[in-house]
């Protein structure tokens, strides 16, 4: 392999990402780079590959294998992302618009939010099936957390919670966070919580969804994550196959609904980004004064009210 190679490049870039502890951001790369060398017909990927013709060879082989738009723009940018660096080090050539021909934007219209009367009955239908319960009480949570990703809520630790407010770093940007522990969140939270003594010099988990017993930077810690998470996407699969809901339902759903809701609702987009620990927002939001707690705490206990309160009309 040459070591000023595209793949050199990307697997020297996927290792400093691991060093830093950014196992998700590496499995990323990790993926786009198996996947072009797949299509490229090589293991070993050179600079002079990367061209606009097989570029666009590529994204129409993403798509014929059914990848949806905003993975196949999550591929072409990490290879961006690599070429880059490569002409960074003077290891590429500069070619003004490379990737101009092929897809690396986002898609809005995969639409991830529940119809509220699917959220009404996801979160609040009465379930006899302590399995199915347990899965519904942590999608309320995350949807009363100010929709909190699943990653946030699986690795918030005891010492985030203290007088009803959580405070927490985001795990996908490091965004520090506080959330008000709405009175109907109370209970759900004591049910949940995890009891289990800590490990010396490891996370003192809240909730009981990952173990405790691995070091913050350590990589099986990542692991155990994505495994956790594949468990929960399963375990809300069957419970919207149990509720008859027509729309698909993943820990991204719940997110997406809280906002989606929010917006409906008519809460400036400012609040629904700051709510969500957005860090990408337009740039005229950089001359926004932030909102306060006590007002982003109206937003979340309106957002669940309204959810609570909806009807289904036969």
């Amino acid at each position: 392999m040459k070591k000023d190679g595209f793949t050199a490049c990307a697997l020297n870039y996927i290792e400093c990402l691991r060093k830093e502890g950014r196992y998700a951001t590496a499995h990323i790369y990790e993926n786009a780079l198996k996947s072009f060398a797949i299509f490229c017909g090589t293991s070993v990927v050179s600079f002079s590959w990367v061209n606009r013709e097989r570029l666009r060879g590529y994204g129409q082989y993403l798509y014929e294998r059914g990848l949806k738009l905003n993975t196949v723009s999550t591929y072409m940018r990490m290879l961006r992302s690599i070429y880059n660096r490569g002409v960074e080090q003077g290891n590429a050539p500069y070619i003004p618009r490379l990737f101009r021909e092929v897809y690396t934007g986002v898609d809005i219209r995969q639409k991830k939010a529940l119809p509220v009367a699917e959220l009404h009955k996801l979160l609040y239908t009465n379930l006899q099936s302590e399995r199915l319960r347990h899965t519904q009480t942590i999608a309320a949570l995350m949807f009363q957390f100010c929709g909190m990703s699943f990653a946030d809520f699986a690795h918030l630790e005891k010492s985030a919670l203290e007088q009803n407010i959580l405070h927490y770093n985001r795990i996908k940007t490091k965004t520090p966070m506080c959330v008000e522990v709405l009175d109907t969140a109370k209970e759900m939270i004591y049910n949940l919580r995890n009891r289990m003594a800590p490990q010396p010099g490891c996370p003192d988990y809240l909730f009981y969804i990952l173990r405790g017993d691995k070091k913050r930077k350590d990589e099986r810690l990542y692991r155990e994550y994505q495994s956790a998470l594949r468990n929960f996407n399963n375990r809300l699969k069957g419970l919207a196959k149990a509720l008859h809901l027509k729309s698909p339902v993943t820990s991204y759903t719940l997110r997406h609904s809280w906002a989606t809701t929010a917006k409906y609702r008519g809460v400036p987009i400012e609040m629904i980004s700051e709510s969500l620990g957005h860090t990408s927002i337009k740039t005229t939001q950089i001359y926004l004064k932030g909102f306060e707690l006590k007002e982003r705490t109206e937003v979340n206990r309106m957002n669940l009210v309204y959810v609570k309160n909806c009807f289904v009309t036969k």
